[in-house]
């Protein structure tokens, strides 16, 4: 009886709520100083241990899955949200971890640029009205019956931003060819744990935001043209027009794919070898 209690101890002790407390400080020396590290840590371990399917992946592959949270981290978004979904995948045959950007997270990170007042992005459905001519009208006219008994069928998805000094930025319009084309893209849309098929509307939500990331600042992008002008008014970058900017982390913006947006920071000395439950240390 004591051997099998010890046993409990040792799996639970490894398992990958606790493994995330051990690496708190290295996931805290990654993320944006507006986050705070015990707040993060504390949605990891409450998502992770809330879903019994994600506690199986994540025991599958130790290493997989504190990867994604360092990804979560270094984007400074919250892991187990929209914000970064926590979705279970297989790969060879058994499931692990994959973290995936949700549109929440998206527009957080370009709240976070400091450029835009306000993101708007919404979904249509077929018995909404929806008004939108591109060059006669500033932004969409979208009118929803809210105490309707259905609003109907998904059949679109818009989004735009409103910049700090009054302007519209490009408005998104996408329809359902569109978002299905976007769909088609994923290598998990035929994932029963896959956004598409949990939460659907916040995909095309996604798609949609997505595409606005081509048209506005995030945080990465724009933090790093405001420290190379910062540094060249303070002469410490006197630089031809065509040379490189400093090295600073960067997002990919362009990928229609719904896996992480992916950064390059490392912490010091490169992230710590992670070992499996049950392997020698």
């Amino acid at each position: 009886m004591t051997e099998n209690i010890t046993q409990a101890v040792a799996v639970r002790d490894n398992g990958p709520a606790a493994q995330i407390e051990q690496y708190r400080d290295e996931y805290a020396a990654l993320m944006p100083s507006h986050l705070n590290p015990d707040q993060w840590v504390r949605m990891a371990v409450g998502a992770i241990r809330g879903d019994a399917n994600l506690v199986q992946a994540a025991q599958n592959d130790i290493g997989a899955f504190l990867r994604e949270l360092r990804t979560a981290a270094r984007l400074g978004l919250e892991p187990g949200t929209e914000q970064f979904y926590l979705t279970p995948r297989k790969t060879k045959g058994r499931k692990v971890i994959k973290g995936i950007v949700g549109y929440q997270g998206i527009i957080e990170l370009i709240y976070r640029a400091g450029a835009a007042s306000s993101v708007i992005v919404e979904a249509v459905r077929a018995n909404d009205t929806f008004r939108y001519v591109p060059g006669r009208d500033e932004r969409p006219i979208h009118e929803i019956d809210w105490f309707g008994d259905d609003r109907g069928d998904l059949i679109g998805v818009y989004a735009y931003a409103v910049m700090k000094d009054g302007a519209t930025s490009k408005v998104v319009v996408l329809n359902r060819k569109r978002v299905m084309e976007i769909k088609a893209k994923s290598d998990s849309k035929h994932s029963e744990y896959s956004p598409w098929n949990t939460n659907e509307e916040s995909m095309w939500l996604k798609s949609a935001i997505r595409q606005l990331m081509k048209w506005v600042p995030t945080s990465a992008e724009y933090m790093r043209e405001q420290l190379r002008a910062q540094a060249e008014v303070a002469g410490e970058l006197a630089a031809p027009a065509d040379a490189p900017p400093p090295p600073q982390p960067s997002v990919d913006l362009d990928d229609e794919e719904d896996g992480p947006i992916e950064g390059e920071l490392e912490p010091e000395g490169g992230w710590p070898d992670v070992a499996q439950p049950g392997s020698a240390a």
